[in-house]
């Protein structure tokens, strides 16, 4: 059951992101939303260089005149399943973080699947932590104090590029994984009950890893990095912050994948929000006082882990 302060003219649109015509208007209309810049946040085009066997990567640097140097900086990816988005859609939040954090924020215009599939948006993503650390001086950032975040598809970016640099020797102080999009077999099962269809849909879902895949999904994939949940061991894998609604298609997947990261021995908090549907703070963040509280815990948790010593 939705609560009322969360319902929204978008619940009733029906949507499947598997649909031409769907996806090509979303790529306009997405970018929109949240896309107001806070007052004294100045926003940076920057481009990781291209090499002879990638393209380069466009990134957009959220900080305030003042921030402290060197200090910390997050790199946030948006979402959209892969298949729809652009970095300006998180112009609100990154701002934000920005302002009230003091911090640099950079986000990551990936490329788009089906047209990019699988390793694209992963490369992208990576490529643009490694230009953060590469870049740390010239930025004024703290290397050791680099958070890697996003929403959704972003957040399931996020989970795998951290995974990587773990794997690779590239320091990540934290996650903050908004409901993020964690498990290609989740389209493997049978279809939710009907509560959890809401605006991320089931057929959406399948649509957009098989996109991001280059092919349906699998119960075997051995290809590296495809989908977080895949990795057999979590350890070692720095801190994290989980947050989803109950509501959301992607609430088991992200309750499991937050249990298996304390059993790896990793501190993970986890914010299972009632009633809330896939991005419902998107939408009413700043209206619905759960959403505000929603956000704000996020940003507490990024505050938090940027503070420790």
């Amino acid at each position: 059951m939705i609560p009322s302060e969360l319902r929204h003219p978008a619940l009733y649109v029906p949507l499947n992101f598997g649909n031409a015509a769907v996806r090509a208007i979303a790529r306009q209309v997405v970018p929109l939303i949240g896309a107001t810049i806070r007052p004294g946040v100045r926003v940076e085009r920057c481009t990781v260089p291209a090499t002879a066997t990638d393209p380069g990567v466009n990134l957009l640097a959220y900080q305030t005149v003042g921030r402290r140097r060197p200090g910390g900086a997050l790199l946030w990816i948006h979402g959209g399943g892969t298949v729809v988005g652009a970095a300006r859609q998180e112009n609100a939040w990154c701002s934000r973080v920005a302002a009230e954090l003091g911090v640099l924020v950079v986000g990551v215009d990936y490329r788009l699947a089906p047209e990019n599939p699988y390793p694209a948006a992963h490369d992208d993503c990576y490529r643009a932590l490694r230009w953060l650390h590469d870049n740390a001086s010239d930025l004024g950032v703290d290397p050791e104090l680099i958070v890697v975040g996003g929403e959704s598809a972003g957040g399931g970016l996020a989970a795998t590029v951290v995974q990587r640099a773990h794997d690779t020797g590239v320091p990540v102080r934290f996650q903050l994984l908004e409901y993020p999009m964690l498990d290609d077999r989740t389209a493997l099962r049978p279809d939710p009950h009907e509560s959890s269809v809401y605006t991320w849909t089931p057929a959406s879902n399948r649509f957009a890893w098989t996109a991001y895949l280059g092919r349906p999904p699998q119960k075997r994939d051995d290809r590296p990095y495809i989908a977080a949940a895949r990795r057999a061991d979590l350890t070692g894998l720095p801190p994290a912050w989980i947050g989803v609604g109950d509501l959301d298609l992607f609430c088991p997947e992200d309750i499991e994948y937050a249990r298996r990261l304390r059993e790896a021995g990793t501190a993970c908090e986890l914010r299972v929000e009632p009633g809330m549907y896939h991005g419902a703070d998107a939408l009413l963040d700043g209206r619905a006082p759960s959403m505000t509280a929603f956000r704000t815990a996020m940003l507490d948790a990024l505050s938090a882990a940027l503070s420790e010593p």
